[in-house]
């Protein structure tokens, strides 16, 4: 099998010739551009800057020639902005704080105050006020919070949509020839076309903005999901009706082109329990998540893919109601998660995209061979009858030893039978 056919084939419930891998398809699989780095240069790969390609998290983008030595599977179209609302394009020479050489967009513009703070700017504008922050010797930007005062008796939820807009002939444009391109790379396409989020909490303070509108604290959301509960349906019944409208632009573009869409990263569970109940969800979500996926599974051949970390294994079955293909990270670490009971109760029914190793734990504070050892138990349990893409349980984070991603990658080739 190749690339494409062996990710379809898992995504099918049916056994591929191995394991598929994934690293950086989406904003949730990828690496910290240190790891990267360190990758590299533990391969003894062409020395270069590694360019940050989702600024918020610093991931780093994975390069083909780093690709093939890992054995990864997938390939990114991504949209044509990042997470702070400018193209990654026209990459200029970035040091960390760590002293670290990267590449970042042209419109990657940052201040730093007198403590040594880093600020990330919407749009790239330091005219605006900043929208990212990133302590002192940091790894990563927290969105800072921008809220404007609410007013309960007229709230509006056309100010939480004002980022939802119907996508424009130059996006569709960009859209067709980045899929031609990554289709071309003979590996599984996963598309990122946004607009979907319903809530995601990532999104919500909205840095890619100059002065957002409406509810755009995080604990002002949570909030709102139990007191303006017909406020937020507004919100998606209208985020979902430009969603569609976009889709079936999208679709007479890259159709054929792409295999698996990303439809949201919104969380519903914390380290040991879920954040509303099984019952909020299905009044509040799954309505507008069953019509997203509905039109996708009528309209196109592409697997649907929900990300949400934490204890959600009694959300599984309502994933699967709504109509999602794909769970992604699969938090075994976290309460009610065990691999082997997720693997027999829902395995059937839902793709595992993740959930090889732990990388708050195992991956970051073990050894080598604890490394080994999890990443093969994980692959003999998840790869049963197909239904399993490799992945580490979310992003793999900044000063995780090199050694260990090496030992990660090293046992998915030995359980594969690959040198």
């Amino acid at each position: 099998m190749d690339s494409r056919q062996r990710v379809k084939a898992a995504l099918m419930h049916k056994t591929p010739d191995r394991i598929p891998v994934d690293f950086g398809a989406t904003a949730v699989t990828g690496m910290h551009v240190t790891c990267v780095d360190a990758l590299r240069k533990y391969y003894g790969l062409r020395e270069m800057p590694v360019k940050v390609c989702e600024p918020y998290q610093m991931l780093g983008f994975i390069e083909d020639d780093l690709k093939e030595v890992i054995g990864i599977d997938t390939q990114s179209l991504d949209g044509p902005r990042n997470m702070f609302g400018f193209e990654n394009k026209d990459w200029k020479e970035y040091t960390l704080d760590n002293g670290l050489l990267v590449l970042v967009p042209k419109k990657f513009n940052v201040t730093k105050d007198e403590k040594g703070n880093t600020y990330l700017y919407p749009e790239g504008d330091i005219t605006a006020r900043p929208s990212g922050k990133m302590p002192k010797n940091g790894y990563y930007f927290d969105a800072m919070i921008r809220q404007q005062k609410i007013d309960e008796e007229n709230l509006n939820p056309e100010d939480n949509l004002e980022e939802f807009l119907q996508i424009g002939q130059a996006d569709i444009e960009y859209y067709r020839d980045a899929a031609e391109v990554a289709y071309s790379s003979g590996r599984a396409v996963t598309g990122v076309f946004g607009g979907m989020g319903l809530g995601d909490i990532a999104l919500v303070p909205a840095v890619f903005l100059k002065e957002p509108k409406g509810i755009r604290d995080v604990e002002e959301w949570y909030v709102s999901l139990a007191t303006r509960q017909d406020y937020v349906h507004a919100v998606f019944e209208k985020q979902t009706d430009i969603a569609l409208l976009n889709l079936d632009k999208l679709k007479d573009a890259v159709l054929d082109k792409v295999d698996v869409v990303f439809i949201c990263g919104t969380d519903f569970g914390t380290q040991t329990g879920t954040f509303c109940s099984p019952d909020t969800f299905r009044e509040l979500y799954m309505p507008y998540y069953k019509k997203i996926n509905d039109w996708i599974h009528a309209k196109t051949n592409w697997k649907t893919f929900k990300h949400s970390c934490g204890a959600i294994e009694s959300f599984i079955p309502l994933f699967i109601q709504s109509g999602f293909d794909i769970l992604d990270p699969v938090q075994c670490s976290a309460t009610g998660m065990d691999p082997k009971k997720l693997k027999e109760n829902y395995g059937q029914d839902i793709v595992f995209w993740g959930g090889g190793v732990d990388t708050q734990k195992t991956l970051p504070f073990g050894t080598p061979d604890e490394v080994r050892r999890e990443v093969l138990d994980r692959c003999e349990i998840f790869s049963k009858n197909g239904g399993f893409v490799f992945n580490a349980i979310h992003n793999i984070q900044a000063k995780t030893p090199v050694e260990n991603i090496v030992a990660m990658i090293d046992a998915v080739k030995e359980f594969n039978g690959v040198r």
